[in-house]
């Protein structure tokens, strides 16, 4: 076999992270670890040299993408699995950037003077910068709420490895901006996952930026950052639905007055349709596309939870709460696909309605979108 051997021992127990650390936590470790365990700082002795070494040789291994490729698969598996079946997950920094952008084939229009919140948060001292972030915090609606929930949220594991190598006095600061975010968010809300986590990533931002500055270097700061504000930047000052807002509610208030014939219609009509179907437009990235995976995500659990049961068996109430759901996914992400391909999409819930999806049961018009309010 050409290339260095694969090492025998745990090279992510060596850096102290997870296995499915991202190269910021990697590097983050890397640089922690060698402050510690350094000559220079542990002394000469062997003992040190070879921890030293060690360290190096494990940042070495798992900074570099090829080289990590075969070492999980050296002990994970070809698939990157353990032997249990659990899956490394990869790690790619996602950033939404043009999540109200014109698609070639659609009529859409970007909503107008929507306004970033992050020059709140990257101007003036760290105080301040703190201060405005929890009085938005306090401000937040309930679809804030929501899409702050439904976002995802900074690697947990990026933020366990920040959290593992804090100094006293930064974690003291981190703990405080923690409890400063429990007194302002409703506790039913705190434990969500998604919510919690991002607030939490935002705090980590902005109450420890001297710590990350000083271990990350570029690119990694500048990835380690986006991804602490990503859901942040996702949820706030949005449109619960996105810019398909109107058409979205037309169809959630259309879906609460479907019928029993409707409702078996629609099951016809969706024949051999997976009820977790959820088409997304080739000319989006559903991976940068944060804001509109929310509003995509939101759509469909409103519009399934509108759908009445009329007595049908669990079964089938299940079916056709998922072909809503399908429905309300396609309508928040209508301005993103052709015409003919969003009719195709809609087809069903037109049959059974006799109107396009989002119409509230008017006649089909074409997916002509108005601009969200």
């Amino acid at each position: 076999m050409s290339g260095p051997l694969v090492p025998d021992d745990d090279l992510y127990a060596r850096l102290e992270v997870a296995v499915d650390a991202s190269p910021e936590a990697i590097e983050l470790a890397w640089r922690a670890l060698l402050k510690q365990h350094h000559p220079d700082v542990a002394g000469d002795g062997t003992d040190a040299l070879d921890r030293a070494k060690r360290i190096n040789v494990a940042h070495d291994w798992l900074s570099d993408p090829a080289l990590r490729a075969r070492y999980d698969a050296d002990h994970f598996g070809p698939q990157g699995t353990s032997a249990g079946g659990a899956r490394r997950p990869g790690y790619r920094p996602r950033v939404s950037r043009t999540p109200w952008a014109r698609q070639p084939g659609s009529r859409a229009t970007a909503p107008q003077g929507r306004r970033s919140t992050r020059p709140d948060l990257v101007r003036g001292t760290p105080a301040e910068r703190l201060a405005r972030f929890l009085a938005r915090v306090e401000r937040l609606t309930p679809d804030e709420l929501d899409r702050l929930s439904a976002a995802e949220p900074p690697p947990i594991a990026f933020l366990a490895t920040v959290r593992r190598f804090l100094p006293a006095e930064a974690r003291r600061a981190y703990l405080d901006a923690e409890a400063e975010l429990v007194r302002r968010v409703p506790p039913e809300r705190w434990t969500e996952v998604g919510l919690r986590e991002g607030l939490l990533g935002v705090a980590a931002e902005l109450v420890l930026a001297p710590f990350l500055d000083d271990l990350l270097a570029e690119p990694f700061r500048g990835r380690a950052r986006e991804r602490m504000f990503r859901a942040w930047d996702a949820s706030l000052d949005q449109p619960r639905y996105g810019p398909n807002g109107d058409e979205v509610v037309a169809l959630r208030d259309r879906a609460a007055g479907l019928t029993r014939p409707e409702l078996a219609a629609l099951l016809r009509a969706s024949q051999g349709i997976a009820g977790d179907d959820r088409p997304w437009p080739e000319t989006l990235d559903r991976d940068e596309d944060e804001a509109l995976r929310i509003s995509a995500l939101l759509a469909a659990r409103d519009v399934a939870a509108a759908v009445p049961e009329h007595g049908l068996a669990p079964m089938v109430a299940t079916r056709a709460r998922r072909l809503a759901a399908r429905t309300g996914h396609v309508t928040a992400l209508r301005h993103a696909f052709p015409p003919a391909i969003y009719a195709a999409l809609a087809a069903p819930w037109a049959a059974a309605t006799g109107g396009g999806a989002g119409d509230g049961g008017a006649s089909p018009t074409g997916p002509d979108v108005r601009r969200a309010r």
